[in-house]
């Protein structure tokens, strides 16, 4: 395709028209010094229909056993160890590579081993906070 049959010309899109980028690097994310664990990293583009993080759990941190009632999510261990707990799993080991489905009300709980666990997480974008006009035409109170 010619510069000048790309929207916006001159070779680059248009503003409508979203462009592939590199967002991040793990390895530079999951570098020393990640500390007590959280959240690295997390999918912040206006538009997308996709949420996903990067998320590190120190030594024996877990996160307490919970149900996401709207969404599957999809889940890759990126380094470490650690033990999901579920509703009809007592405790599977998750080591660096392993890909789960974590189906949408299924109950779970993950645990990290004494390395610490990082894994990405992706799933569909939750409804925001929509508010609304009331027939005048001012928000609601």
């Amino acid at each position: 395709m010619a510069q000048a049959d790309v929207p916006g010309g001159r070779g680059q899109p248009s503003a409508e028209v979203p462009v592939p980028e590199v967002l991040a690097e793990i390895e530079q994310l999951l570098g020393p010094g990640q500390g007590a664990g959280g959240v690295l990293w997390k999918l912040a583009e206006p538009g997308r229909q996709l949420d996903a993080n990067l998320v590190h759990l120190a030594a024996d941190q877990h996160v307490p056993a919970h149900a996401e009632p709207d969404v599957d999510v999809l889940l890759l261990v990126v380094r470490g160890a650690g033990v999901l707990r579920s509703d009809h799993v007592p405790g599977r080991e998750l080591t660096e590579g392993t890909v789960l489905w974590l189906p949408r009300g299924s109950t779970r709980s993950i645990t990290a081993r004494d390395e610490g666990l990082s894994y990405f997480t992706a799933h569909m974008r939750r409804p925001g906070l929509q508010i609304g006009l009331d027939r005048t035409g001012s928000s609601p109170a």
